[in-house]
């Protein structure tokens, strides 16, 4: 299994996993152009991808989908009440019908012979979720616009062996910011997105010996900066003693170009 990250961060978000058989998008945020480019550079067809799975109907994580879906055919995988979000934003246009696939939070179903396990997060969306892919004991795990993490969130990231996750803002840059009152402390609320710090934090009850890529995503780009988040998060997790306790790779996932494409088998 494999991932690659084509767009993250607070202006559009598209992800892909897969195996030598099976492509999948999480989130179709960016344009189409640049999701097909990005699926370019990993050699992968847009027309050979299995569908289209939606955390939820913010316009970061859709705003390519309609062209997308039409496009290609793709198959969108979602909850009911983030299509129904889908539907009414005018940004995705008009989309057959039956290319819709309601899901519903802990009920796992299969593209192709990839497990797909949908997990609810708290953010302020329609009944969002988040996604971790299973294949032949194999895990992955995208996880972003969280708003807080508690066990069950653990326990559903538990085991991965590569992980996208949230490192949205830095709390002082976003305190002291230009961003309105309301717009901060919807942020900062439980419904709103993991600090650089509480990423770092959840990362650390996740770490095991088979955690072997770990990307940072969904970064503001107002109130974060890449080395910023990668420090912070090294420091949480070197508090924990946990740093050099395992050997991983942890990289800052990237708002305009994709990537490297990291695999395991």
């Amino acid at each position: 299994m494999n991932l690659c990250s084509i767009a993250s961060g607070s202006s559009g978000n598209c992800v892909y996993v897969g195996n030598e058989q099976t492509g999948i998008l999480v989130d179709a945020g960016i344009s189409k152009k640049r999701i097909v480019e990005g699926l370019k550079k990993i050699d992968v067809n847009p027309a050979d991808l299995k569908g289209i799975v939606v955390t939820h109907e913010h316009s970061d994580h859709i705003k390519g989908l309609g062209v997308m879906a039409r496009q290609y055919e793709l198959p969108i995988y979602a909850t009911k009440e983030t299509i129904y979000g889908i539907l009414q934003s005018s940004s995705v246009g008009v989309i057959k019908t039956e290319l819709f696939h309601p899901i519903s939070p802990n009920e796992p179903f299969y593209m192709d012979e990839i497990e797909v396990n949908p997990f609810s997060i708290s953010h302020d969306a329609n009944n969002p979720v988040c996604y971790t892919f299973c294949y032949e004991g194999h895990k992955i795990g995208v996880a972003t616009d969280l708003g807080k993490y508690d066990d069950y969130i653990i326990k559903n990231l538990t085991g991965c062996e590569i992980l996208l996750l949230e490192a949205n803002h830095d709390v002082n840059m976003l305190q002291v910011g230009s961003y309105p009152y309301s717009l901060k402390r919807r942020i900062l609320s439980d419904r709103g997105h993991l600090s650089n710090d509480t990423s770092g934090k959840l990362l650390g009850t996740l770490l095991h010996s088979g955690l072997k890529y770990i990307f940072l995503g969904h970064l503001s780009k107002e109130n974060n900066y890449p080395e910023l988040a990668y420090e912070t998060v090294k420091y949480e997790l070197e508090k924990q003693g946990l740093h050099d306790k395992f050997d991983f790779f942890m990289g800052v996932a990237k708002r305009d170009e994709p990537s490297q494409l990291v695999s395991i088998d």
